[in-house]
């Protein structure tokens, strides 16, 4: 049972420390708490999760070559840079006309929050490299400790997710009426060039 809490204390701080570092994911969250409140901070990391369990399970069952092959890199960077650019001008389009009433029934405009977790996590690149380096490292250590052991992995790893995106949601809710209605269009704005620019880095950079 020690074992298996290390592996989450583990699996939390490692998450935890790549989670920290701003990317897609973050400025999505940011973009649809400002249209949506508070809920669409775990809602995100609910799709992000779902699509990190398949992670989990393509790992377990040792398809990393192929995740790891050049080909398949190039791939999921072009496509991923595309969705990222697409998603950066729809939430350009949907700043124009979102309103402040769209934060008190916690809908807007644009995908659901869960498929944009899951949108966003498939297109950042380094997601898919991290899982196949250090992700795939921790969880083969945790496999040591049977099905167990990579419950435990998972669970460390989706909470720390989940905590700090939580936070993150929280305080742009609780400052979203401070702003105002042309501040946080322009705030979405921003959002939306942050999505264009990480993707074109994305497309560039295979």
């Amino acid at each position: 049972m020690l074992n298996l809490a290390v592996i989450a204390a583990g699996s939390f701080m490692l998450a935890l420390s790549g989670a920290l570092v701003p990317g897609p994911l973050f400025t999505i969250t940011v973009s649809e708490t400002m249209k949506r409140g508070f809920v669409a901070g775990p809602l995100i990391i609910l799709g992000h999760g779902l699509l990190e369990i398949l992670i989990v399970l393509l790992l377990v069952f040792e398809i990393t070559p192929f995740l790891a092959a050049d080909r398949t890199r190039f791939i999921i960077a072009s496509a991923g840079g595309l969705i990222l650019v697409v998603m950066g001008l729809m939430l350009i389009r949907d700043a124009r006309r979102v309103k402040l009433e769209f934060l008190s029934d916690g809908k807007g405009p644009g995908m659901h929050p869960v498929l944009s977790g899951i949108l966003g996590s498939l297109s950042n690149p380094y997601w898919t490299v991290w899982w196949i380096t250090v992700g795939l490292g921790y969880l083969l250590s945790s496999l040591k400790f049977g099905i167990p052991g990579v419950i435990s992995f998972f669970i460390g790893h989706i909470s720390a997710d989940l905590v700090w995106y939580s936070i993150i949601s929280f305080t742009v809710a609780r400052g979203r009426k401070v702003i105002g209605e042309r501040g946080y269009r322009g705030m979405l704005y921003i959002c939306g060039v942050f999505l264009i620019f990480f993707g074109g880095w994305f497309i560039a950079g295979v």
